[in-house]
């Protein structure tokens, strides 16, 4: 199968804006408003779909959530779709989408992460789109820090001209900006230090691959189903394998990295990054072990706490591109290349 890339945003181009999973509560639109007017000042236009209630865990049934988004990524005026956040059960819109509908479309970016990998991931490897896993339309707002990209940068930048990203050496230790009461907030609170580490050994790393992965907690469940299957992407090259915690304890985390490698989703790893999380330990198992028993029969290198999940900063990485993962004592860095 061969990845096929949207082409790079413009000012004009328009943005729609939808929740596959969860909307908006009434108490964070304001955040809403100014994500989109950021969008605005840039030169987009933007479109806010109808499916964006936040009063419950979902913003629609299911079927009108599948149809305003397919409907999106098959409008030509759309250029992009992205959702405010993720959610918790957006799986239930998978049987729903028409996928090779969407395919025969001109390719749309599609942005997000957390539950959005239940869309995300199957959409590139169903159709060859490639797709985001980076920042939210609520994260948009958030200056970027020093090293790392916007999903804006990535999806303005030239098909076949290589980007690049190192770690800020910073995150967040914990909790979450009140929206609510602040808005407009811009600035990130990064107020822990810590780098790359590899787990699997000691020594460098120097690897390439198609880069595929997302959000644990969501790809768990579709693993040995074809909405997971990496085995005609991207033909036979080499994949370099991304996962993130977003909150389940690490026994949980282990069982679901070994259900995922038995059905078979790191069969062609060249190596796994697994994101920094703030998910809780086991009592007898960290989160780091639980990788290292699930992931370690692989042989091949594992780098986490990579800025790619759900502690900020984000590390945005494109499901499709060609990647190549650098990691030693003196530096860490991961390249991209829309090709």
């Amino acid at each position: 199968m061969t990845v096929r890339y949207p082409r790079p945003l413009r000012p004009g181009d328009r943005i729609g804006v939808t929740s596959p999973s969860s909307g908006v509560a009434e108490a964070l639109q304001g955040r809403l408003e100014v994500a989109v007017h950021d969008l605005e000042e840039r030169g987009y236009e933007v479109v806010v779909g109808r499916c964006m209630d936040g009063s419950g865990h979902l913003s629609a049934p299911a079927a009108e959530r599948a149809a305003e988004l397919t409907e999106m990524l098959t409008d030509p005026a759309i250029r992009a779709v992205v959702p405010p956040w993720g959610g918790e059960t957006a799986i239930d819109l998978l049987p729903l989408l028409d996928f090779e509908r969407i395919g025969r479309a001109e390719p749309t970016w599609v942005v997000g992460y957390s539950d959005m990998s239940t869309v995300a991931t199957p959409l590139t490897l169903l159709t060859g789109v490639a797709t985001v896993h980076g920042n939210n339309l609520m994260d948009t707002p958030y200056r970027t820090p020093g090293g790392l990209l916007s999903w804006l940068d990535i999806v303005t930048a030239p098909q076949g001209e290589p980007f690049a990203q190192t770690p800020p050496g910073r995150h967040r230790s914990g909790g979450w900006d009140d929206w609510a009461r602040n808005p407009g907030i811009r600035d990130l609170t990064l107020d822990a230090e810590g780098t790359w580490t590899r787990l699997d050994a000691d020594g460098d790393v120097d690897v390439e691959g198609r880069l595929i992965g997302g959000c644990i907690e969501t790809l768990v469940n579709l693993a040995g189903t074809p909405y997971l299957d990496t085995s005609r992407f991207a033909g036979d090259e080499p994949l370099l394998v991304y996962v993130e915690a977003g909150e389940d304890n690490a026994f949980t985390i282990c069982r679901g990295l070994h259900g995922m490698r038995l059905g078979g989703f790191f069969d062609r790893a060249s190596a796994v990054l697994v994101g920094r999380t703030h998910a809780p330990d086991g009592r007898t198992l960290t989160q780091h072990e639980a990788v290292l028993d699930a992931l370690g029969p692989l042989g091949v290198p594992i780098v986490a706490d990579v800025e790619c999940g759900h502690v900020a900063p984000s590390l945005p990485l494109v499901n499709g591109a060609r990647g190549r993962v650098v990691h030693t004592a003196a530096r860490s860095e991961i390249v991209q290349v829309l090709d």
